[in-house]
């Protein structure tokens, strides 16, 4: 299973349900811990987000995410019909503040921009389209 694609309901709590079909896939993949965390990690800021903010109008939406493994690379992609947003476009967090000091929000993205080798922001169709990439090395089984 080189593939996975989830779709989600634009509900906080169907975030756990993509953390699990994660995890599954990094566990047929032999893919590391650590790298996976990460992922779940930015997928949850992200999804958090845009289920949060979107959606203005409420009603029931789907985002997809889709992860591929190409080689030695993640491939994740998220596709969802809310609001424009491009979170590249965000100023960077001011993470030289201490977190009394600092404004509520941002590290999302910064830990996204951090833990991400590339990422990439278009709209599609009416679609964010979020694609980010995560170089892994994959874990040998003993």
């Amino acid at each position: 299973m080189k593939h996975l694609n989830v779709s989600l309901k634009n509900k906080l709590e169907e975030i756990t349900t993509l953390a699990e079909a994660i995890e599954n896939f990094a566990e047929a993949n032999n893919l590391p811990a650590p790298s996976i965390f990460q992922v779940n990690l930015c997928l949850d800021e992200l999804l958090t987000n845009t289920i949060s903010y979107g959606f203005p109008k409420g009603g029931e939406h789907e985002i997809t995410v889709e992860i591929v493994l190409r080689g030695e690379t993640l491939v994740i992609t998220t596709r969802d019909d809310g609001l424009a947003f491009n979170p590249l476009e965000q100023a960077e967090a001011d993470v030289s503040q201490s977190v009394e000091e600092r404004p509520i929000g941002g590290l999302g993205i910064h830990l996204v921009r951090n833990m991400m080798d590339e990422i990439e922001y278009r709209r599609e169709s009416g679609q964010n389209v979020l694609v980010m990439k995560k170089l892994i090395k994959k874990t040998n089984k003993k």
